[in-house]
């Protein structure tokens, strides 16, 4: 294998977005509330509806006649209109119709059934939506808030996703804001905007963590402040774990209290059921106990029990904490602080879990409801060209590695989990086989060695390179992440100068364990992923040998004596057995064997192609010949590849 080239990418190299001189705001797309704000006379605020509300609850209710209502008239009416109110949208963007989200207890929608790439509610009307149409419409409310607070059109928007959002997440979002008629200046992860809320720009050096828990997604991110400049060292989470589990957990507890059956249930039931249950999450924050009614016989339940039912969830969460601190090369002790972010982190138990974890009494200065837009605000001021904080220096990182498919289903990774973006990187390959006139390429994410055991992103082909001998062909293949996380990638036969590019857009996200999966199984499989690459490398070497050897038998076999004939092909046969046994030691050693015993061949073979090439030709004519070459030589570019 050659030298990997690296070709890093400035960060206005990687699709710059144009400075937008105008209204431009910061929106935070939350599961539970969204909102919206904007850089003031030097400072981020939120603006408000007109009676001065901040929030925006994350819901949409859909009609059969008439516009979707938005927000608070839409929530209230949830128990009602179970199947046309669609809350917590955002743990449904860019996930297929199989996902596992969509078999969750408590869950009153109606899905489209089919194997299509994009999850689908039957509302009222009637219709069918995706998660991205939902959420535009959310957006929509606080771009027309935004308007208004302003007093004119929106130029841009930076809009904030949870740091382990992957690409289908990303792209889902970013398709929301297009659905919404927003020009979306920049996806932000969570953390980060987190962390420009509270101006930590202004500090000189420190290493913080941001604990992230909101309605239905986790995050945790280490961030390095040097100066102005924003540095995610590493990041980790859960994008099916937040506050709504909290709800599901102590809807179990009421009904186990009540003697209910939540199976059957209808779905005004479901959606009463948890709203009751949220209300009571709220009012365990500063009580000790609730009552079930307004009538003590009722019952009652203790914030004790509370912390009791949540406890399991809020654990989840320390293994990506350990994990994200680990990855950063930093123990607890190396941290200068704890943001907390999302409105679960109001939870006491949550708080008391952080302090405990981290050492450190968590930050929570700024409401950790607004913290994230306010952060998107400061975000979107500088990208508009305004602002004292020109500089400010944010450098993200991306969630799990990309890679290609290689020969015998092994990945090379490209581009490795948390490198900064936005980034790119070149590697160059070469043919497998004797007139290969293309390539299929494959491209996936993920920590493991096998393409099996990741996620395939997408697929894209080369083709019309003129029939050449394997290994001759040079294919260059560029990544090019984005600042928002978006992959690009392109492919380049550099002897002919086809080209050809894709840019990834899964259609559907991963489910709830997979990302999380993902790493934990990197760790835990690790030496069984290094035999099976090592073992599909060295079949594929072998074969390759195998088959290279038996065209120059069939082509220059009388070079060789009956004896050596057959004692090569005896060695051949054991080399193939060895492949078919699977033992990559065997294989290695068999190749070994069969690469020292046809070397006499082999300088055969190259001393009568070279008697062909010179006879008939002067010494000097051919001295000629190789001072030519060496002045060609000298002015072509390196090569190289597998």
């Amino acid at each position: 294998m050659a030298d990997a080239l690296y070709d890093i990418a400035e960060p206005g190299e990687s699709k710059a977005k144009e400075a937008c001189a105008g209204r431009a705001v910061g929106i935070d797309l939350g599961t539970t509330n969204s909102l919206v704000a904007a850089v003031r006379d030097a400072s981020p605020v939120s603006l408000p509806d007109a009676e001065g509300r901040m929030l925006l609850p994350s819901a949409v209710r859909y009609r059969a006649d008439g516009a979707p209502i938005v927000g608070r008239e839409a929530l209230a009416a949830a128990a009602l209109y179970p199947h046309d109110t669609i809350v917590s949208v955002k743990r449904f963007m860019g996930r297929g119709p199989k996902d596992a989200e969509t078999t969750r207890r408590f869950t009153p929608y109606r899905f489209v059934e089919g194997d299509g790439p994009v999850v689908k509610f039957a509302v009222a009307g009637p219709r069918e939506v995706t998660p991205m149409e939902v959420s535009a419409e959310i957006l929509r409310a606080l771009k027309v808030r935004a308007e208004v607070a302003l007093g004119g059109p929106l130029e841009g928007a930076v809009i904030t996703v949870p740091a382990y959002f992957d690409d289908a997440q990303r792209q889902a979002t970013r398709d929301a804001g297009r659905i919404a008629g927003l020009e979306v200046l920049r996806l932000l992860n969570e953390p980060t905007a987190a962390a420009l809320a509270y101006g930590l720009d202004k500090k000189s050096e420190g290493m913080f963590a941001v604990y992230d828990l909101g309605g239905g997604t986790f995050d945790i991110s280490i961030l390095k402040l040097t100066g102005g400049v924003f540095e995610v060292k590493s990041t980790g989470g859960d994008t099916a774990l937040g506050g709504d589990d909290f709800d599901r957990a102590l809807a179990e507890l009421i009904v186990a209290k009540t003697g209910g059956d939540a199976a059957t249930m209808s779905a005004s039931a479901q959606r009463a059921l948890l709203d009751q249950a949220r209300a009571i999450k709220h009012q365990l924050t500063t009580e000790e106990t609730v009552l079930l009614d307004t009538r003590p016989e009722s019952g009652s339940v203790t914030r004790a029990e509370f912390e009791a039912a949540i406890l399991p969830i809020v654990a989840r969460t320390a293994a990506a904490c350990k994990r994200a601190m680990k990855d950063a090369g930093i123990d607890r002790g190396q941290l200068d602080g704890v943001i907390l972010v999302g409105g679960a982190t109001r939870v006491p138990a949550v708080r008391a879990f952080v302090e405990e974890l981290f050492g450190h009494e968590p930050l929570a200065d700024i409401d950790p409801d607004q913290v994230v837009a306010l952060g998107a605000a400061v975000q979107a001021d500088l990208l508009a060209g305004g602002g004292p904080r020109e500089d400010v220096l944010l450098l993200d990182v991306i969630p799990l590695s990309l890679g290609l498919e290689l020969m015998g289903g092994v990945v090379e990774k490209i581009i490795p989990r948390n490198s900064t973006i936005p980034t790119g990187a070149k590697q160059t390959f070469t043919t497998y086989a004797d007139k290969q006139t293309g390539f299929d390429l494959h491209v996936v994410q993920g920590e493991r060695e096998t393409v099996n055991e990741c996620r395939s992103l997408a697929r894209f082909q080369l083709k019309g390179i003129p029939p050449m001998a394997a290994g001759m062909a040079r294919l260059e293949v560029t990544f090019l992440v984005d600042a928002d996380g978006i992959l690009r990638v392109m492919a380049r036969e550099q002897t002919t100068g086809q080209e050809s590019s894709v840019e990834v857009k899964p259609s559907y996200g991963l489910t709830e364990e997979q990302i999380e999966q993902m790493l934990f199984d990197s760790y835990e499989y690790a030496e069984e992923d290094l035999t099976a690459r090592l073992l599909a490398e060295a079949r594929v070497e072998a074969e390759r040998i195998l088959a290279a050897l038996a065209g120059a038998l069939v082509s220059d076999g009388r070079l060789l004596s009956a004896e050596e004939r057959t004692a090569i092909e005896g060695t051949m046969a054991g080399l193939a057995e060895a492949v078919k046994a699977g033992d990559h030691h065997a294989i290695r050693k068999r190749t070994s064997e069969l690469d020292l015993q046809t070397k006499p061949f082999a300088e055969r073979r190259m001393n009568e192609g070279i008697n062909r090439a010179i006879g008939g030709h002067q010494v000097d004519e051919i001295g000629d010949r190789v001072e030519h070459a060496k002045g060609t030589a000298a002015h072509e570019g390196p090569g190289g590849g597998h």
